[in-house]
């Protein structure tokens, strides 16, 4: 059961960064990147909720679930700001500012 389990959130995952890479390629970092931070999410989600649930619930539904959600925080976390270019900064980094 416990296979099951990792192998379809990691098949969730991969779907989920893939449909993530072609909706919003522009806005996230290299498609690598983006495939195992799915997957990993996944993966770490589904022990999460695996976990959290004890040994006695033994329900595929929930830590798929719980796979999914958790890979959806990680890929959320990759996004650029959309629109934005890169203006120049009137001051340095960590300066403080003057009067003047």
């Amino acid at each position: 059961m416990l296979l099951i389990e990792a192998l379809g959130s990691a098949l969730l995952g991969l779907a989920l960064a893939g449909a993530a890479v072609r909706a919003l390629g522009s806005r996230l970092p290299s498609p690598r990147a983006v495939l195992l931070s799915g997957v990993a999410g996944a993966l770490f989600g589904a022990y999460l909720t695996h976990t959290a649930l004890g040994p006695g619930h033994n329900n595929l539904f929930a830590t798929l679930i719980g796979g999914a959600l958790v890979s959806a925080v990680v890929l959320s976390l990759l996004l650029r700001p959309a629109g934005r270019t890169a203006r120049p900064s009137h001051r340095t980094p960590f300066s403080v500012p003057t009067r003047g």
